[in-house]
């Protein structure tokens, strides 16, 4: 019996570690980096059309954030049944008008902290990547299903802090919008979404098959525009979220 129990555990961590798709990371990263290529021109974009005509920006904005979410849900759904085809024209406008969205941020990043901080979150986020594209393919499954955890939870955790900031900075702008707690989120969210990056190259292998590396490629593209959105805002806040200084 505790020779069968042995052999059972045997199987059943096997089983957990096995790989659903051992080609879907390298599959994906291409259109992972090419999803980053067309955000930055879709930011270029936004931001050329504040400078030129900033009464027609805002709107444009709020039509493009909903779409934005339509775009999303409609990729996933192609993505994750393998119809590439199909996901990743939707992609490609996903990709864009997410930079569109993004340019209201980078540009009051640099004017607040300068260049440098965008400069400083793009590194970032790219050593990141260098780095838990080594160390997370390497993962044992004790510490891939452990790490992966404590990410699912602390997103739930950053989503609470995120609405308690949002309903905060309606009645008390100058606690909530700025200062301490804005510190706190910027780095909290930087950490997590580090973590979120190892999670990826553990998990993708073990979620999405071969042909569903469109919607495995999502996944790791949303986790590190999170990154590079949280790296700018911790930059801001250490800058003071002010005026930028020279």
């Amino acid at each position: 019996m505790p020779a069968s129990s042995n052999f059972q555990q045997a199987i059943q961590e096997a089983q957990r570690g096995s790989l659903v798709g051992p080609n879907v990371v390298n599959k994906a990263l291409p259109y992972v980096g090419g999803g980053m290529v067309l955000t930055a021109a879709g930011v270029l974009g936004g931001i050329s059309l504040m400078a030129s005509s900033p009464a027609l920006f805002m709107p444009l904005f709020w039509v493009a954030l909903i779409g934005n979410f339509i775009l999303f849900f409609v990729a996933q759904n192609a993505a994750s049944k393998g119809n590439n085809a199909t996901a990743l024209p939707i992609l490609t406008a996903y990709s864009l008008i997410t930079g569109f969205t993004l340019s209201g941020i980078v540009s009051y990043a640099v004017a607040a902290a300068g260049i440098g901080a965008v400069g400083t979150a793009a590194l970032a986020t790219g050593f990141t990547f260098v780095l838990a594209s080594f160390f997370g393919r390497r993962m044992s499954d004790n510490v891939g299903q452990a790490l992966a955890g404590v990410v699912g939870l602390g997103i739930v955790g950053l989503v609470i802090a995120m609405v308690v900031q949002l309903v905060g900075s309606i009645f008390a702008p100058g606690v909530f919008s700025a200062g301490g707690f804005e510190l706190m989120i910027a780095g909290f969210g930087t950490v997590l979404f580090v973590g979120a990056a190892f999670v990826d190259f553990y998990t993708m292998p073990r979620t999405y098959r071969d042909d569903q590396y469109l919607a495995g490629a999502l996944g790791m593209y949303l986790t590190y525009i999170n990154l590079f959105i949280f790296i700018l805002r911790l930059v801001i806040a250490l800058q003071g979220g002010g005026g930028r200084r020279d």
